[in-house]
Formats: C-alpha cells, sequence, structure tokens
C-alpha cells in the first residue's frame, strides 16, 4: 500500500512523506513485476506469498519468500519519481533467512525509473544496494552508494545479523543532507559516518609528488653488518670430515674396485655456518616516501548524498538456499512513518523469540529422550565386562 502522511504542528507545518510502502497484502503480485532477465538461462526463482513458521498474524505477517534453492530472484515495484536533496531519506525494510542460506544476499537496490521493469537484474543502474549479503566466510551487511555511474562499496564492512537462527530483522538506512549515513539494525545503530571518509567517492585531496625521487644516499636499511664483527679463528664450518679410523678392506681390489677412498662421518666440531651479527645501522632515515602534493583531480562536491531520481526498489538476488521472507518495505523522509513500520517487526520478533525457545528446548527434550537411562547404560557396561571375562 502506498500512502502519503502529512503532521501539522501548533507551530508550523511540518511536511513528512512516504514515497513507497508494502506490506505485501493482497493484490501484491499486481504492484510488482517479476524480472525475466534469467528466464532464458532457466535459473529464474519465483517469490511466493508466505509468512513462514513463526509469526503472530498469518495474514499481518505475511511477506514474500524466496521459493526455491539455487535461483536467481528478480522482482521490482515502481513509484512516482522523487529526488532526496535538502531532506532525509529512510529506507527501511524487514528480511528473515528461514535457513541457512549458504551463499546468497537479501539485500534491495533503489534506484531511477525504469523504462523496462521486467529487464531489471544485475545490469540495471541503481542508486543504492543495501542489506544483507553472505557467501562462506564472508557476511555483511551491503551498504554500496552509485556515484556518478559508480558503485562504490564501504571501505569496512558492516555487520551481518542473519546469523542462521529463523528469525526477523529490521533494516534501515538514513541518508541525511550532511553528507552522512546511519545504519540501523533492528533498532540498534551499527554504523553513522561521512559518505565522503568511508566511501572512495571522490578523489583524494593529496596525491604522492611523481616528481619526487628518492635521494641516491637515501639509507632505508634500519640493520646493517657489524664491521667490528669478526669470524673466529677456530670456527668449524665443515659438517662432514674423512673418517680417519677407516681403513682399506684387505679384500679391496683396486683394478676391480676402484681406488679406495675413506668414508665421510658427521664432524663432530661442527658449529653451522658463521653469520655475522647485525646491529641497528646509525644512518638509517626511514622508509622514504614521496611528498605530497594537491591533486589536481580533487573536486569537492557538498551533496554526495544526493540523488536526482529515485523510481523503484527491487529485490535482484542469487541464493543457494531459498526460503528468505521480506516484508513491511517503506521509503520516507518520516522517521514516525519508519518507527511505525517498525512496530510491526517488534511484535513480530517477539513471537519468533518466544517460539524459537520452545522449539530449542523441545528440541533439547527430545535429544535427552532418545539418549539410552544411565542405568541402561551401566548394564550395558557390565554386560561388555561379564563378556571380556569369559
Amino acid at each position: 500500500m502506498r500512502r502519503t502522511a502529512v503532521s501539522l504542528s501548533s507551530l508550523a507545518l511540518v511536511s513528512g512523506k512516504v514515497y513507497f510502502s508494502e506490506t505485501f497484502g493482497d493484490g501484491w503480485e499486481n504492484r510488482w513485476t517479476a524480472s525475466t532477465w534469467k528466464d532464458s538461462e532457466g535459473t529464474a526463482g519465483k517469490f511466493v506469498a508466505s509468512a513462514g513458521k513463526w509469526f503472530a498474524n498469518e495474514a499481518e505477517d505475511t511477506g514474500i519468500q524466496t521459493s526455491e534453492d539455487s535461483k536467481f530472484f528478480g522482482l521490482s515495484a515502481g513509484f512516482d519519481s522523487f529526488s532526496n536533496e535538502g531532506k532525509n531519506l529512510i529506507i527501511q525494510y524487514q528480511a528473515k533467512y528461514e535457513n541457512n542460506i549458504e551463499c546468497g544476499g537479501g539485500y534491495v537496490k533503489v534506484g531511477p525509473k525504469m523504462a523496462d521493469a521486467a529487464a531489471f537484474g544485475d545490469p540495471t543502474p541503481y542508486n543504492v544496494m543495501f542489506g544483507p549479503d553472505m557467501c562462506g566466510h564472508t557476511k555483511r551487511t551491503h551498504l554500496i552508494v552509485n556515484y556518478k555511474g559508480k558503485n562504490v562499496l564501504k571501505k569496512a564492512d558492516l555487520p551481518y545479523k542473519q546469523e542462521g537462527e529463523g528469525t526477523t530483522h529490521l533494516y534501515r538506512l538514513l541518508l541525511k543532507p550532511d553528507n552522512t549515513a546511519r545504519v540501523e539494525i533492528d533498532g540498534e545503530k551499527i554504523y553513522e559516518g561521512s559518505l565522503k571518509e568511508d566511501w572512495e567517492l571522490l578523489a583524494p585531496k593529496e596525491i604522492l609528488d611523481p616528481e619526487d625521487k628518492k635521494p641516491s644516499d637515501w639509507v632505508d636499511s634500519s640493520m646493517m653488518d657489524d664491521p667490528e664483527d669478526k669470524k673466529p679463528d677456530s670456527w668449524v664450518e665443515e659438517k662432514r670430515i674423512v673418517d680417519s679410523a677407516a681403513k682399506k678392506p684387505d679384500d679391496w681390489d683396486d683394478e676391480e674396485d676402484g681406488e679406495w677412498e675413506a668414508p665421510t662421518i658427521d664432524n663432530p666440531e661442527f658449529k653451522g655456518e658463521w653469520s655475522v651479527k647485525r646491529i641497528s645501522n646509525p644512518d638509517y632515515k626511514g622508509v622514504w616516501e614521496a611528498k605530497k602534493i594537491a591533486n589536481p583531480e580533487y573536486v569537492d562536491d557538498d551533496q554526495v548524498y544526493k540523488f536526482a531520481d529515485f523510481g523503484f526498489i527491487g529485490f535482484d538476488l542469487w541464493q543457494v538456499k531459498g526460503g528468505t521472507i521480506f516484508d513491511n518495505i517503506i521509503i520516507t523522509d518520516d522517521v514516525a512513518e519508519a518507527d511505525a513500520f517498525a512496530k510491526k517487526w517488534a511484535a513480530l520478533s517477539e513471537v519468533e523469540k518466544a517460539k524459537k525457545t520452545e522449539e530449542d528446548e523441545k528440541k533439547a527434550e527430545e535429544a535427552k529422550a532418545a539418549m539410552p537411562p544411565a542405568s541402561d547404560a551401566s548394564a550395558d557396561a557390565d554386560d561388555d565386562d561379564d563378556t571380556e571375562e569369559d
């Protein structure tokens, strides 16, 4: 359902707008367009409506679920184009990995209006990609920002919350006009910082001077051989020596057996290979680096947060193991509207955690019941002893 919210105060009129919202109620298939990008390869998966195995109210908690394994999933929805210039922008949604996905994503892409939604896929330009992603030991919450046609990954990974417990997590991204971003997962702030500093969106302000050369007398070796250290005259480096005690056998025939040579043995006085002692180099000047100069290609931009057009949101995912459920998507500039959706997650999360605890306890009881009683185990041990005695 799409809606626009306006809140009034006694002092001023404050506009808060919901650009897009979706709870996957009746008719969601008509609001979303399935991608045909992978149809010709036979690897396109299908989204189905599902509340999963844990829910508070099945109708209210029904979202869309990736229903197959080892498939690509493409689905998008359009909305009226808008720009986030001069305003906060919140992108928020729920994701639940009911299965261990093994390798795959659970992120959303939000970008400019598409000419052909059915062609939506990996090549489709987007403004922001946000959400969980994992493959093998690599686990992170993606936050990729497009700047001047280039998709730029955050320098440091954000924490990953889909740890296989099978409960729903709430993802919120806030882009602000001061060129900062804030990420919250389950209502907890996991990142807040500068788009300029934490992404390589702009060219560096300074670069190493290509004309600066290391002086020929620059000493960059911190250690040197001790000129006072000399190998002792008594130092023995021969590892093997001729066995002086060996005698040529009486039956040795030089003509038939060749010239006899005494065998070698380990030298009992061998001290190993000698090496000169290393000392600190008094002429060491440190690691040389060219001086820095202003980068002629650097251009500042006070609006790296801004996008001229947002017009679609979509899922473009590969998953080895399906079963991921998405729900309660909202794109807005109004925190109160996003918080209202967050309350839905909080209510569902409480039920899920209770049911998970109940299921874990049941499994523990079943595992305990499957174990043989201690008395039987003792009797089995006695039988074993009797068999050994027999």
